[in-house]
């Protein structure tokens, strides 16, 4: 997606060899119009498979899983959450996902009502790394017996093997951008 890839190039930073930095538009600060234009592409490259529900991790992704659902007619969008809440039912789904940013492990959890049996589940997050994140809704899937249809991701790191992994156990996944490295700072990206 050529916007995306232009704000990667105008403000984002690579850190180290691992750290892709862009919480100056996507995930701190947002360029509305360029998260809105992310969520009509990624909604496009999943229309046909008609998800009924926008499943996505706090924080970070609620804001993409917002633009992707409203650009596919007003989804729902189930977020898991990372802690337990007093006024959380006790029949959650839950599984234990290692973040790859926050350097810890979390369990992240949705209340079971949230995720009704066969529905047709779209996984959607900003940014997919170890894959840690998306196993893990994908698990939550599982257990309350939902089809996971695909899983959009607004920057891959190319590099780190979620990607990988996720297609070679057949998963549809679309990323509107990749990284293939970072090199004294800059981020490279794959070609579209």
């Amino acid at each position: 997606m050529q916007a995306l890839r232009e704000a990667i190039a105008m403000y984002g930073q690579g850190l180290g060899t691992d750290i892709v930095k862009v919480d100056m538009f996507l995930n701190h600060r947002i360029d509305t119009a360029l998260l809105f234009a992310m969520g009509e592409e990624l909604a496009a490259r999943f229309r046909e498979e008609k998800p009924q529900i926008i499943l996505t991790v706090e924080a970070s992704g609620i804001a993409i899983a917002v633009a992707v659902a409203r650009a596919m007619g007003n989804l729902p969008v189930v977020f898991a959450k990372k802690s337990a809440t007093v006024v959380q039912s006790p029949d959650v789904a839950q599984a234990k996902v290692y973040s790859f940013t926050h350097k810890r492990e979390n369990v992240i959890r949705v209340d079971k009502k949230y995720l009704p049996a066969g529905s047709r589940v779209l996984i959607i997050d900003d940014f997919l790394a170890d894959g840690q994140a998306c196993q893990g809704m994908m698990a939550l899937c599982a257990q309350t017996d939902c089809q996971v249809v695909g899983v959009g991701i607004g920057i891959e790191k190319g590099f780190m093997p979620g990607g990988k992994n996720l297609r070679a156990m057949g998963v549809k996944l679309s990323s509107l951008a990749i990284v293939k490295s970072i090199e004294d700072g800059h981020i490279l990206l794959e070609d579209d």
